[in-house]
């Protein structure tokens, strides 16, 4: 993937020296432990918009979140090339983002990316590194732990800088979702449909968050020309990695379809495709489509 030598965005904050932080996540009062966490992960991982939803419930019923301030967070240091690159690819979203909005005749509101290190304060609770990178509307910020990439391609078997740009793109889309008042639609339904119905309505937004990744890479590819051989196919590879289906598969030696919030590998795959060959956001509506 072509990247070095592009602007870097400036909505990028360090708060990496300021470490993890110890005890995990707290529920209302109570500690997290690891095992609630991968089960966490089993229910709604890879992406989430929101993985403390699910420690609320395994946690019992939806207490509070304890809450503590942010650590301390500056810019990125310019030797970091890891830190360097998920500059770059915020910056591409940006500029795609931006000129999409504008010809929609709206305003596009920049996203703000954190990184850190083993637990991180949000506005929804503490995020951690075990949940995988996520967004959360009420911050409208991504949080991401860069050591989650050495995951993605040894653990998943999803190497690559065009997977790695994937997982950033996501993210930014449930941030696009957030701004066109599909991600307030869909949590509006919560606790008014049944749990079956509501986990379809997640794998919906899923999919049309990885739909958004790929219109991302079409437009920034057309402008920057920052795809090369090989790209693509790491894409839809880690997309493939992080279906429901083969996560379970892997976690547990079969599959669950009802519990699915994220998608299977090929509908992952199928609407990450969908916007990376048509780079048209209309194509995009996973919650019109019949069949995913």
């Amino acid at each position: 993937m072509k990247w070095e030598g592009n602007r870097r965005s400036d909505n990028v904050e360090d708060a990496r020296a300021s470490g993890g932080r110890a005890g995990g996540p707290r529920l209302g009062g109570r500690g997290v432990g690891l095992g609630t966490i991968v089960i966490a992960l089993l229910a709604g991982w890879a992406f989430g918009i929101n993985p403390l939803t699910v420690l609320s419930v395994l946690g019992g019923g939806e207490p509070a979140l304890t809450q503590s301030a942010p650590g301390p967070a500056t810019a990125p240091p310019a030797g970091d090339r890891m830190a360097a690159f998920v500059s770059t690819v915020l910056a591409d979203t940006e500029d795609v983002w931006r000129e999409q909005f504008r010809q929609m005749g709206a305003q596009y509101q920049e996203p703000r990316l954190r990184l850190f290190r083993g637990s991180e304060p949000t506005a929804c609770g503490t995020g951690q590194s075990a949940m995988g990178p996520f967004y959360f509307p009420a911050d409208r910020k991504v949080y991401i732990d860069l050591s989650f990439y050495d995951q993605l391609a040894r653990g998943m078997g999803a190497p690559g800088e065009f997977a790695q740009a994937y997982v950033i793109a996501h993210e930014v889309g449930h941030h696009v979702q957030n701004l066109m008042g599909i991600t307030a639609k869909v949590e509006a339904l919560r606790g008014r449909v049944s749990q079956a119905e509501q986990n379809l309505m997640s794998v919906r937004l899923e999919l049309q968050a990885d739909c958004f990744a790929g219109v991302w890479a079409f437009h920034a590819n057309r402008q920057r020309r920052i795809l090369e051989p090989g790209d693509v196919e790491a894409g839809l590879n880690a997309a493939a990695q992080i279906g429901d289906d083969t996560l379970q598969r892997k976690a547990r030696g079969s599959v669950v379809p009802e519990s699915f919030t994220h998608g299977t590998s090929r509908q992952r795959q199928n609407w990450l495709r969908k916007g990376l060959e048509s780079g048209d956001l209309r194509q995009c509506n996973t919650f019109d489509a019949r069949s995913l």
